[in-house]
């Protein structure tokens, strides 16, 4: 695969921001570690920090922060931020996509409607508890083992108990635009994940055309193996394809 990303400013630091986009139940602070090693490996990072009410809102959250960017991007999405990207990434600036655990609609599809399919023996998908006000939580007695296995227990107590609701009008709003279809898309599959089945990561992976990495981790791949999802990032940035990991 070609690689529009390659190239560095004369300074060193490699001539392509990116813009990380968090996923359901959780905000931008996930990223923090991942953020952390971008930077320290010269890239412009931005964390976006959108509600999860609605897909059309978050996009423009997202299309702010392209905006703002001062190189090419790379759009990175967690989860339902998969959806984000997917939409926003028809914007020119955006040259690559990066999936981690990610839900990759096509146009006239909704994450809901990705995750009607049937997960494989074996595999689960996420303890929600029914929608309350039109909105969506992970029972919260459930939410440590579901979402983040690999994560340390006193932080995944707090992001249970912190959770950010996740709107109806989010989970089920149809895509306009599959920026997959068009531009270069890398996918870090998370192998023991029990919030978005594994078999459909690779499903939507092979869909998309996607570049795929696996990794032994659970949903929370961006905070269990921050190091690993950072490589994964930067080889995608670079168009490569970095080599199949089973954590640190």
């Amino acid at each position: 695969m070609s690689n529009p990303l390659s190239g560095t400013q004369a300074t060193g630091a490699p001539a392509l921001s990116i813009v990380l986009v968090h996923g359901a139940f959780v905000d931008g602070s996930g990223w923090q570690q991942v953020h952390g090693e971008l930077v320290d490996r010269g890239f412009e990072v931005l964390v976006a920090q959108h509600p999860t009410i609605a897909l059309e809102s978050d996009v423009v959250t997202v299309e702010r922060l392209i905006a703002l960017a001062r190189h090419p991007v790379l759009l990175v999405g967690h989860s339902y931020g998969g959806a984000v990207i997917t939409e926003a990434g028809d914007n020119p600036k955006v040259k690559s996509l990066a999936y981690i655990a990610a839900f990759v609609p096509d146009v006239g599809e909704s994450v809901a409607a990705l995750n009607e399919a049937p997960a494989e023996p074996g595999e689960t998908k996420a303890p929600l508890l029914p929608p309350q006000d039109g909105y969506l939580v992970v029972d919260p007695a459930r939410f440590p083992e579901a979402f983040a296995a690999d994560v340390d227990p006193a932080t995944t107590r707090f992001l249970a108990a912190a959770q950010l609701p996740w709107g109806l009008a989010a989970v089920i709003a149809p895509l306009t635009h599959a920026a997959w279809k068009t531009k270069p898309s890398f996918y870090l599959i998370a192998s023991a994940d029990k919030m978005v089945p594994p078999s459909a990561q690779h499903r939507m992976a092979k869909r998309a055309g996607a570049e795929v990495t696996e990794i032994e981790s659970s949903h929370a791949v961006m905070m269990s193996h921050p190091r690993e999802v950072a490589a994964f990032i930067e080889a995608a940035a670079s168009g490569a394809t970095p080599a199949q990991g089973t954590g640190r």
